[in-house]
């Protein structure tokens, strides 16, 4: 299995990562060039215990000539204006092939300065961290960010994350929602109902929205957190997805117009095609513009599941990566036979998460993982 280590640009540029990282044998790293919010430790750092992100930004040059009415800030937290290509060319330097990882719609500032391009549910409420792909300043917004990403870099690959729509679930600022929604309220919740998505609807938007919030309104009251299926009109649910999955595909056109030829593409995704984060929910089209999908696999009850289903519904010139972590708080008993149960569903390809935030408390998990990896 080819394993791709997840890292940030500071990480990468601190003391020691590209011994560390050469030491523990990944094939690739993949280092964010741009970024949302967080609040990032550093454990191998001698001179502070954390980066605080306050807000989304992008690790390159941000020229004001190259950006629509959608522009990124600039993150004033690392000393570099191009902190990510410095990264990536140390990396080179160092012989360490480096990915290009891209989170796209996923920006709570541009989402809070421009609601009219965030995904709005059927109440009304705009969701600031979801940029709507149905929206052309978004589009335009992420083939720049892709653009100007890759400008001027060696990469061995371009990761999109974000690729597609955010919707109730994710993380925003202290979430207090976890637990409160069953799966198909959250579903329905994630239904993007802006302006640009209804008018796709080929339905009168009021009478959709109305009753979207009706079939909410009923699945709450019953009570049941475990709820996964609404009873919404057939014919609704398919005009409805038809409208996400043409966002979706017109969104990744758009960046992927930027890449020169012959980019490897790597998609963060899902099967599930209403599955919005992340790690959205694969279109039809999505099959044949990536080389390589990679499935959220951070439960290893159900990644290795994930996988044998993925391996099975697409293409063999696919390949297969699961997105495991070595930083959770409960950590993977046997992170190596995990690692094995990947690779016998068909995973071709460990993404693993995360090279600056596995201190070494967490660095053998890193370590087993990897050479399980290159065993499979």
């Amino acid at each position: 299995m080819k394993v791709t280590g997840y890292a940030y640009p500071w990480d990468v540029l601190e003391d020691g990562f590209l011994d560390r990282a050469r030491g523990l044998g990944v094939d690739e790293v993949a280092v964010a060039l741009s970024y949302h919010s967080t609040r990032a430790a550093t454990p191998w750092s001698a001179s502070r215990t954390a980066v605080v992100a306050r807000h989304a930004a992008f690790y390159r040059p941000v020229r004001p000539s190259s950006w629509g009415s959608l522009r990124p800030s600039t993150p004033d937290w690392v000393s570099s204006e191009d902190s990510g290509g410095d990264a990536v060319r140390l990396l080179n330097e160092a012989g360490i092939p480096a990915a290009a990882w891209i989170v796209l719609t996923h920006n709570s500032q541009l989402g809070y300065a421009h609601p009219d391009v965030a995904v709005r549910n059927c109440f009304g409420e705009v969701y600031p961290w979801a940029l709507c792909p149905s929206q052309p300043a978004v589009r335009e917004y992420a083939a720049a960010m892709t653009a100007e990403a890759v400008a001027g870099l060696e990469l061995s690959s371009v990761v999109l994350e974000a690729c597609g729509p955010l919707g109730a679930v994710h993380q925003h600022q202290h979430e207090k929602t976890d637990g409160v929604w069953a799966p198909a309220v959250a579903r329905l919740l994630s239904i993007c109902c802006c302006d640009a998505c209804a008018s796709s609807w080929a339905i009168d938007a009021d009478t959709v929205r109305a009753q979207l919030v009706e079939e909410v309104r009923r699945l709450v009251a019953t009570g049941d957190l475990g709820v996964t299926a609404d009873a919404l009109p057939p014919s609704l649910t398919q005009a409805l997805l038809r409208t996400r999955q043409a966002a979706t595909d017109a969104l990744r056109a758009a960046v992927l117009a930027t890449l020169p030829a012959g980019t490897r593409i790597v998609l963060h995704g899902a099967l599930d095609p209403w599955v919005t984060g992340a790690l959205p929910g694969l279109t039809p089209g999505a099959i044949e513009d990536a080389d390589s999908v990679v499935l959220f696999g951070w439960a290893p009850a159900t990644g290795a599941d994930a996988v044998a289903a993925a391996r099975e519904a697409l293409p063999e010139r696919v390949a297969i990566g699961s997105y495991i972590t070595a930083v959770a708080a409960a950590p993977v008993p046997d992170i190596a036979g995990y690692v094995g149960e990947l690779a016998k569903a068909g995973a071709a390809e460990l993404h693993l998460y995360h090279l600056g935030l596995a201190g070494p408390g967490r660095w053998h998990d890193l370590g087993t993982a990897t050479a399980a990896a290159h065993e499979n």
